[in-house]
Order: C-alpha cells, then structure tokens, then sequence
C-alpha cells in the first residue's frame, strides 16, 4: 500500500515537473518575444529619427554611409539586422551586404502610412520578429523606412541557454518532493505495520467476523481518549451490558464497571444479570493502546450456584440433624435400659417437636422449597450458636415470586443476618401483606447493621466485608443479588438500625 502510494506520488511529480519546465519554457519564449519587440521598435525609431540617417537617404551613394553605421548599431544593441530602405523596398543597408541593393520582402504598408509597427516574418535569414518605422526630412516627408529585427534562432538560443537553469530549478523542486513522498511513505509503512492493502483488508474482516461471534462481551476504550467513544464494541457486550445502539462511552457502561482500574474474574451484578468481568491494558507495538473490558454471562450459573447452596444447606443440617438424632438416640437406649421410659420418650422427640412445629406453621403460607429452606437455615443457625426464628404468620405465598427469585430473596438476606448476628446472637424473619396493600419481608438480627452508604454500596456491585478470597468466588453478591431480584418485581428495598434491619416491600405481592 504505501509502496503504490510512493510510486502514484512520483508519477504524479514527474508529470507535475514535466508540465511545469513547458510552462517555464514556454514563458521564457513569451517574455524573449516582448522584449525582442521592445529592443527592434526602440532601435528602429532610434535610427529613424536621426537625421544623419535621412540625409543618408537624400545623398546618391547613402549605403556607403548607413552600412556602417547599421552594423555598428546592430552589434551594440544585440540584433541581427538593422535595414534602411527607400520607400521603394530598396534596401541601403543589410546584415549581408549581398543583398544591399535588393528590395526588401517584409511587410511596410503600415509604416508608408506613418505608423510603426512589429510582426513576425521569415525574411531572408529567416523566422525573426521585426520593427519597421518610417523615416522624414526636416520638410516632414517620407524619405525612407527603417526595419530592426532579432531572427528566432538568437531567441531560440537565449531560451535554450536559460534552459539549464530551469531544468535545475525544476529538478531541485522535484527531488525534494520526492524526499518528502519518501518521508511520508516510510511513515505510512510504520502507521500500517508494512501489511498490504489486502493483508489490511483480510485483518479487518476476521476481526469483524471474530468480535460479532465472541461468545464474550468485548469493550475496549482507547487510552488517549477514555471518556470517549469506544472504538471496539461486540453484539454480545451490547446484549449483556444493555447498552445503546452507536457510540460507547465509559457513562454508558454500569456504575460498578466505570473507570480504568485492572479486574481480574470480579463478579458484577446489573438490573438484570450476574456478569464475570475481567479489564487488562492493551498494548502493541507502539505501545500502551487503551484498556479492554470483557464480561462474561453468569447468570444462570449463579442461579445453579444458589440452588446448590440451598442444597448444601438442607445436607448440612440433615448431617447435624443426623450426628445430634445419634447422640439423642444413644441417650434414649441407655435411659430405656435404666427404666426411665417416660424421660425418654420426652427426649426422643424434643427436637423433632421443634421442627414440626416450625414447618407447620409455614405449612399453606410458603412453597415447600421454601420452607425447606427456613428449616434449613433454622439448623445452620443453631449450629452456629445463633437463634433463628420466623414469625407467626409469616405469609411467603403472597410475595408472587417464582421459586428461585424467593429462595435468592430468603436465603441471602439469612445468611447475611446470620453472619451479622454472630454467636449468641438472634435473627427474626416476618412476612406477610401490610396495611398499605404492600407485600413486606422483614428480617432483623442483634448485629451492628450497615450505615446508608454501605447498604447502597452493597447493592450496586458485589461488596462483601470478608476476604478478597471471598470474594472471588462469589462471595459478597448477597444484597445485589436481592436488588436485582426486588428491582424486578417493582419493589423496593430499605435498612433501618436499632435494631438492624432489612425490609423489602413488593406492590401487592409481585406478578
């Protein structure tokens, strides 16, 4: 590309130069030709106007008298020949003294009629460009004509000697455009890594092709100009990130994922998914490019991953369950044995007294997932010396949300009041429809809470105060996650202190 680009530039100067030295050229003939009509008219009216030439003219041998004078006149003033003639055409003078005697051959009727003009005429030596002036007695009458003239071949070699210095004019002008064009191919051959325009045009296809089928979300920004438009955007960062149609800019992008700052496999939650993030610099053979943003969908393994932690919390409290009923039934043989049957009937079903009880009081007023769930949660709770408790009448069927949205809702707003609570504290969870026609979740524990900026702050993107560790693996997406889940059913949702408290309100129960 920036070869054919050199040699169209070097065409183009050479016809350029080649145009330009005619153009010279042919000025200099033009400007040869005035000055040769200025030179023969001024000779010419010079000579006639001397009355030494027309007493030449009056005497009977006046060519013995003007040859000289012309001659001299001619070789002073640069001309080739200074004729005086009678008005007859009979030549008096004449650069080859031959032809003195002859008639003259060029053109007078202008000049018989007192006018002095120039032409150009091939006379006897010649194409030559030539003055004729009439000559007049002290009477005023015409007594004979005067004709200076330069032939073409002295205009011819004045050009042709000038010529040299054109042509170096010229070719100084043409090498150093051919300098600059080299100059500014060596640049365009950096500025294209020296690929061809078919290699340029193969790149730029298989990326297009590449970035509209990346099964990832791909933004990259340039790192001239951050807050502007980004150069490369995919479909699938369009469709994940929920941005607009044209132009990216850093503004468009979620709050959380806004700036520079290098992210290694963070999870982000927006409005409606659990994305993966990942932002590198990008460099290149110049040298730091910009930045590249990509994101990947973890929505549905998210959902996965909350169903297998619901799982994993129903296996560990059937293991506590288990590992306690063992010790229990232990007690219950051993008291059997000692004859205290009635002490250990009361043991034996103590705990499952508890359980029942708490499933039959959600029993019509949850999904059986969900009350599951609660039970399980009741177990994890004890089993971290937390006491766990849900209200009477608590009502989970009118909130109207599908299993998965409900057990996000419950299961992390548990266990981050369990982890506030500590041992020896307590959560309590409520719901049911309020005086405002509202469905209500309330679920307060003995913890520190959170302040306005930190509960706003965990809603936007995953933050957790546990290790980076954490983190990383999915940890601290608690409270996005239920904003995500509130935000799309309407809802809202609010913390309060004294004591900590997390409520969440859907118009009507969500449908």
């Amino acid at each position: 590309m920036a070869a054919q680009s050199f040699l169209a530039q070097i065409a183009v100067l050479l016809a350029v130069a080649v145009g330009a030295t005619w153009l010279v050229v042919a000025q200099a003939r033009d400007d040869g030709d005035r000055t040769a009509r200025s030179q023969t008219t001024a000779a010419a009216v010079a000579l006639a106007a001397s009355p030494a030439t027309a007493a030449a003219l009056a005497a009977p041998d006046g060519s013995g008298v003007l040859q000289p004078e012309t001659q001299r006149i001619a070789k002073l003033s640069g001309l080739d020949f200074l004729v005086v003639m009678r008005p007859d055409r009979t030549r008096l003078s004449h650069a080859d003294p031959a032809l003195i005697g002859g008639r003259f051959t060029g053109t007078i009727d202008r000049a018989v009629r007192g006018e002095t003009f120039t032409e150009t005429y091939s006379g006897s030596l010649g194409p030559s460009i030539r003055a004729v002036t009439p000559v007049y007695d002290g009477a005023g009458t015409l007594v004979g004509l005067v004709s200076a003239g330069v032939t073409r071949d002295r205009l011819g070699d004045q050009v042709q000697a000038a010529l040299p210095r054109i042509v170096a004019v010229v070719a100084a002008g043409v090498l150093l455009l051919v300098a600059l064009s080299f100059l500014a191919e060596r640049r365009l051959r950096r500025q294209t890594l020296g690929l061809s325009a078919d290699d340029l045009r193969g790149l730029y296809e298989h990326h297009d092709a590449v970035l509209h089928t990346l099964s990832e979300g791909l933004v990259v920004f340039d790192v001239d100009a951050p807050d502007g438009p980004a150069p490369v955007v995919n479909d699938e960062a369009r469709r994940l990130l929920e941005l607009p149609d044209g132009a990216v800019r850093q503004a468009d992008l979620p709050a959380s994922l806004r700036g520079s700052a290098d992210l290694t496999d963070e999870l982000h939650v927006t409005s409606s998914r659990v994305l993966l993030v990942n932002r590198r610099p990008v460099s290149g053979p110049t040298g730091t490019l910009g930045s590249v943003l990509t994101v990947r969908d973890r929505t549905e393994l998210q959902t996965v991953l909350g169903e297998l932690d619901t799982a994993r919390s129903l296996a560990d409290a059937l293991s506590a369950q288990a590992h306690e009923h063992a010790n229990r039934l232990h007690s219950v043989i051993t008291m059997i044995e000692l004859g205290e049957g009635d002490s250990a009937a009361e043991l034996a079903v103590a705990d499952r007294t508890a359980s029942q009880g708490l499933i039959d009081r959600l029993a019509g007023d949850a999904a059986p997932s969900a009350a599951a769930l609660l039970v399980a949660k009741t177990a994890s709770a004890a089993a971290l010396d937390v006491e766990f408790t849900v209200a009477d009448g608590t009502d989970l069927t009118s909130a109207g949300l599908a299993d998965t949205p409900l057990l996000t809702l419950l299961g992390n707003l548990a266990d981050n009041a369990i982890d506030a609570a500590g041992p020896g504290g307590w959560v309590e969870l409520s719901a049911g429809i309020d005086s405002d026609g509202t469905w209500c979740l309330r679920v307060a524990d003995s913890g520190p809470g959170m302040t306005a900026e930190e509960f706003a702050r965990a809603r936007e993107r995953g933050y957790s105060t546990k290790d980076r560790s954490d983190r990383l693996h999915g940890g601290g997406l608690g409270l996005a996650l239920v904003d995500q889940v509130v935000r799309q059913a309407n809802g809202t949702i609010e913390v309060s202190p004294s004591p900590s408290t997390v409520t969440v309100r859907l118009p009507g129960g969500a449908r």
